[in-house]
């Protein structure tokens, strides 16, 4: 029995990924690193990719002629995982197909794809250079669709994929001076919301992990305090859970400092005020309108729409 059978078996660990390939991009540290981890303590074989960039993606770096995923990869490998490493950018479609090929050709199949790669340009959008705004984008958004778009053939083949998008709190709630980073990550939950309903005839799940961590991402951000708090490590099992056979599809989760919450985007019930309304009918009614006691979420656009024609047919229109 090799260590990670042994190491499942001892802790009795229902989420096995044994046989399993999962990729995991920006896995050179911090929470890709953690992620690439802990699938590979659970058995899967690891794609370890990272372009070795600084955190604002500005240059590359190595230590000693070791990339940043060579060193991962070797910490796997020392614990009787089975990884590989790959130095592709997310936002290069070819750099992509070849992560694929070379998936492939290790390993034979793809199950799981965790799009983790990010970079920061933090400043107010007044100040922040457009090349700054679109490359963060880049990344973060155009980054995942490009990972995602070159590993679907197989998933589509094999009907069966697990995929989850990296999102943030910036994204669903805002944050001071990441208006580029918030637009992207609210950008990747509109995204795993209609690949949601493509992809499920398939097998193919999508998710998305809102995390909060300490890393080279967050090490200035936050005080001392909290950093010891929110480790990657703590974060990862979300990853695992949305990844595992019996994983919903379309759902939001936030994690951070062992807290694992849930997150939708939420709809008031609404006021049928008729197809002539003023902006002056709609002020009158905002009370009404706002209140989200009766809220609920919608598992596709057309849900809404049904509940527009619906109050509108009885208020007898």
């Amino acid at each position: 029995m090799d260590m990670v059978s042994a190491n499942l078996k001892e802790q009795n660990m229902t989420y096995d990924f044994t046989g399993q390939v999962a990729i995991i991009t920006g896995a050179g540290g911090g929470l890709g690193r953690a992620h690439a981890m802990a699938f590979a303590e659970r058995g899967a074989m690891v794609v370890v990719n990272d372009l070795g960039g600084l955190r604002d993606g500005s240059k590359t770096a190595q230590d000693n002629g070791v990339t940043a995923a060579e060193k991962v990869v070797q910490e796997i490998m020392a614990l009787g995982g089975k990884a590989i490493a790959n130095g592709g950018s997310v936002t290069s479609e070819d750099d992509m197909q070849t992560m694929k090929d070379q998936a492939m050709a290790a390993f034979g199949r793809i199950d799981i794809l965790v799009n983790n790669a990010g970079i920061l340009r933090d400043k107010t959008f007044a100040k922040m250079t457009f090349d700054d705004f679109k490359r963060v984008m880049d990344v973060h958004l155009m980054g995942s669709v490009t990972a995602t778009r070159a590993i679907l053939p197989i998933m589509q083949a094999q009907e069966y994929g697990r995929i989850v998008m990296t999102t943030s709190s910036s994204g669903l709630y805002g944050n001071f001076g990441q208006s580029n980073y918030a637009a992207a990550k609210l950008g990747l939950v509109g995204l795993m919301n209609s690949l949601k309903l493509e992809f499920f005839k398939y097998g193919i799940r999508v998710n998305a992990l809102a995390p909060v961590a300490a890393t080279r991402m967050t090490d200035d951000i936050m005080p001392p305090q909290m950093l010891d708090l929110l480790t990657p490590e703590s974060v990862s099992p979300a990853v695992l859970y949305l990844c595992g056979k019996d994983a919903p599809t379309g759902e939001i989760m936030t994690a951070g400092a062992g807290t694992f919450a849930r997150a939708q985007i939420m709809e008031s019930e609404g006021v049928f005020i008729g197809v002539d309304a003023t902006p002056e009918m709609i002020a009158e009614q905002w009370q009404t309108i706002s209140d989200m006691t009766n809220a609920r979420s919608y598992k596709q656009g057309s849900d809404q729409g049904q509940k527009f024609i619906t109050n509108a047919f009885k208020a007898g229109v």
